[in-house]
């Protein structure tokens, strides 16, 4: 309905009707036949030659359809537009009443299958608002999709964050020994403790919170992309400790560790910068630059 010049290409997978789920009307085909059938069937209502063809893509959902050219002339555009306004009223009568379950529709009939409402005349005050207002309460989606997975987050703010929560989970239980057995030395280093996301919340402001309420995840979401310093199990929130992290393995493929290797050493150490006890790996086995020098 955008444009007489529409073309398009559909693939379609899950299957939903305009209103919802889609009901099955035909037990004799397969769940996937029928709502083909459909989504072809919508192409043929809105005027389009709908050609179908199987695409080669390793998944059992491989139809499409490509709509290309239309099967009415331009000047006809109102009356199509009123004979879709029809079939999208005719959808939502059959997801609330009973439908008329005719078996199957003809490509060469494009009002085959459609409930026994689609014969009559629509409503007066659609008739009069048909090519203005596509459905009542249609919303589309914005041309510009916003990112609100806390990476457009500005990067004070995440830092400021991030050292935050850092502080709060390395002040909330005493130092911890750990024995670091190469050397026979005792290397102390606190790990801090490990707090509930609420507990972390609590202990925010609330310009924090609702900055980070207005992302997808908020918080967990934030923590879990400064994988660097935090690991964010079941619910609860410690700093990561490197030491335990497993080594990269030998059998990976040739190209992953390439690309491992050329990652190396391409941002600076947060622990190095800002823990109270500096990094827990040395220099030569940390994955993050301990200074500028470093940095690769």
């Amino acid at each position: 309905r955008s444009s007489y010049s529409c073309c398009y290409f559909l693939l379609p997978c899950c299957f939903f009707d305009f209103h919802g789920k889609y009901s099955r009307r035909q037990s004799k085909k397969t769940q996937y036949r029928e709502y083909l059938d459909f989504v072809a069937q919508v192409g043929f209502v809105c005027g389009f030659h709908v050609e179908e063809d199987c695409l080669r893509i390793p998944s059992t959902k491989r139809v499409s359809f490509i709509g290309r050219s239309r099967t009415y002339a331009a000047a006809e555009r109102a009356l199509i537009d009123k004979q879709i306004t029809q079939f999208i009223d005719s959808r939502r009568s059959c997801a609330v009443a009973s439908c008329d379950r005719r078996v199957g529709f003809n490509h060469e009939d494009h009002w085959g299958g459609l409930c026994k409402e689609t014969d009559s005349e629509p409503p007066e005050d659609e008739t009069e608002t048909a090519g203005t207002i596509w459905m009542p309460g249609f919303q589309p989606r914005e041309k510009v999709e916003q990112i609100r997975n806390c990476a457009s987050l500005p990067r004070d703010f995440v830092d400021e964050v991030v050292l935050n929560v850092a502080n709060l989970l390395l002040n909330a239980a005493p130092q911890k020994s750990c024995s670091d057995k190469q050397g026979g030395n005792v290397n102390t280093w606190n790990q801090g403790e490990s707090l509930s996301l609420r507990e972390v919340a609590e202990h925010l402001n609330k310009e924090t919170l609702k900055k980070l309420k207005s992302e997808y995840g908020g918080l967990q979401t934030l923590l879990k992309n400064n994988h660097q310093v935090f690991e964010v199990l079941n619910g609860r929130v410690h700093i990561r400790d490197w030491r335990k992290e497993k080594p990269p393995s030998k059998t990976k493929p040739e190209v992953k560790r390439r690309l491992s290797a050329e990652a190396f050493k391409t941002r600076l150490c947060w622990f190095f910068i800002h823990h109270p006890d500096g990094c827990s790996l040395p220099s030569e086995a940390c994955p993050y630059a301990h200074g500028t020098e470093e940095l690769r």
